[in-house]
């Protein structure tokens, strides 16, 4: 049965892999996965800078970063983009990171989790590409200690 999505703060990535397990037909992960980016609280205009785009993406992408005082850090994440589908893949890589220390972020295997979600064999090829480079962006940024 589909787990309901209320709010963003409320999902986690097992019941977003469990919710795709559900559907047979891509488009409805496609839908599935646009409504995982309306969910996404909106990044301010102020945070839209060149310093937080990812670069790479076909469409517009901003990832903004937080690290908490915790030893280790922590590194929160926040971030949107102009394309719905895109967004959706915000949403996920979002949750797939955020929260966790440097450490972590450094051994998940994103590459297990998209292939999971069968991303690996539907997104386009550029698409693929702008994934790789949000996954590339947040590594970097989780090395650097760098809040954006």
């Amino acid at each position: 049965m589909l787990k309901p999505m209320s709010d963003f703060s409320s999902l986690n990535l097992e019941q977003i892999i469990d919710n795709f397990e559900l559907f047979d037909d891509w488009e409805d992960k496609y839908t599935y996965l646009m409504d995982l980016g309306k969910k996404l609280p909106p990044l301010e205009a102020a945070d839209r800078t060149d310093e937080n785009k990812v670069h790479g993406c076909q469409a517009e992408v901003w990832v903004k970063t937080r690290f908490d005082e915790e030893h280790p850090p922590r590194m929160y994440l926040r971030g949107d983009s102009n394309s719905a589908i895109v967004k959706g893949l915000v949403a996920l890589v979002i949750l797939i990171f955020s929260g966790k220390t440097s450490d972590r972020i450094a051994g998940t295997d994103e590459k297990e989790i998209f292939a999971r979600l069968g991303l690996d064999q539907y997104l386009s090829p550029t698409r693929k590409v702008g994934l790789a480079s949000m996954v590339e962006k947040i590594k970097a940024l989780s090395r650097s200690g760098a809040t954006t």
